[in-house]
């Protein structure tokens, strides 16, 4: 990649370098990730940063347009978000005025004095070739928080813990949540968006309940896949919640997900318990065969559920959670 400090990069705004970035957000007072006309919205402030710092109406061009791995709901936090940006060298260039640091540290530091407190980019950097946010990932990692002992609920933590009143059964959620491990179609765990497949694969879906650490005392799932349909994980929970306190057996989420109906199916868990904990990538060499392998099977599922080929499958138009 040029070196976007070099007196060639600086004058070719014909190209562009590619940035990864990876950042945390409290979800709370989001609209979620995309950009709404009227909202707050995690991309909308961040955009908003980027196009400040850059100065990019002073240069006439495009406002920055960031790629995400996985867009979140309102409410959703997110402790390991990634997304990339396209950037010219010379307005890279440019965010490290006087400094003299490398652009990409320069411009994360620049970040930090017009970001709002609830959204935190932690690492700007070049990204590798074949590099993107949302296609050459491998897996997105959740995790749902429920508190169901009064005596540790904390009120600080409120915003990012499930009050449950009632005990719930942490082994018969575990049992329940391990049938549904696998290549499926959980259209009965998301809801139904025009033209988008609900064929995933759930590599991990575990509850417990640690004895130690920061969840100490909590219920926690941890919930792992390639990627994930429009509210299927809190659909996840939804489901492992009922099981949980009793009203359904072990076996009623498997059910659900062998009758490809949300007709009578469970309840959304609300967003604040829910946090992207982290995006995992292959080795750099990897990474550009793994965004077409991606792109061909996500247009390959879309085409047989009767969308066009890649109808869903814009950069960033992955729905989440």
């Amino acid at each position: 990649m040029t070196d976007p400090t070099s007196p060639a990069a600086a004058t070719d705004d014909a190209r562009s370098v590619r940035l990864r970035l990876d950042l945390s957000y409290d979800g709370t007072a989001f609209a979620g990730w995309a950009r709404q006309p009227g909202h707050r919205t995690v991309q909308g402030v961040l955009e908003d940063g980027l196009a400040t710092v850059l100065r990019t109406a002073a240069r006439a061009e495009p406002a920055p347009r960031v790629v995400v791995a996985g867009r979140t709901d309102a409410g959703v936090h997110a402790r390991g978000q990634v997304a990339h940006v396209d950037v010219t060298p010379a307005a890279l260039a440019g965010a490290v005025g006087r400094s003299g640091r490398p652009p990409a540290e320069a411009l994360r530091s620049r970040l930090d004095g017009v970001l709002p407190a609830d959204l935190v980019v932690r690492s700007v950097a070049p990204a590798p070739a074949g590099f993107d946010a949302r296609f050459a990932a491998l897996r997105r990692r959740y995790a749902y928080r429920v508190g169901d002992d009064p005596a540790r609920r904390d009120p600080l933590g409120r915003a990012a813990v499930l009050w449950h009143p009632r005990p719930l059964d942490v082994a018969a959620m575990d049992a329940a949540a391990g049938t549904l491990l696998g290549l499926h179609d959980f259209a009965a765990f998301c809801r139904p968006r025009a033209g988008a497949t609900t064929i995933r694969t759930l590599e991990r879906f575990a509850w417990e309940r640690p004895a130690t650490g920061a969840d100490a005392g909590l219920v926690v799932a941890r919930v792992e896949a390639d990627a994930f349909c429009h509210s299927m994980v809190r659909a996840l929970v939804g489901a492992s919640l009922a099981v949980g306190e009793g009203r359904r057996p072990v076996g009623w989420p498997a059910q659900l997900l062998a009758s490809r109906s949300r007709a009578g199916g469970p309840a959304v868990a609300p967003p604040h318990g829910l946090v992207l904990e982290e995006v995992t990538y292959p080795a750099d060499e990897d990474l550009a065969a793994r965004a077409g392998r991606t792109r061909a099977r996500r247009a390959a599922d879309e085409a047989g559920h009767g969308a066009a080929p890649g109808a869903a499958g814009a950069p960033g138009a992955a729905v989440c959670c």
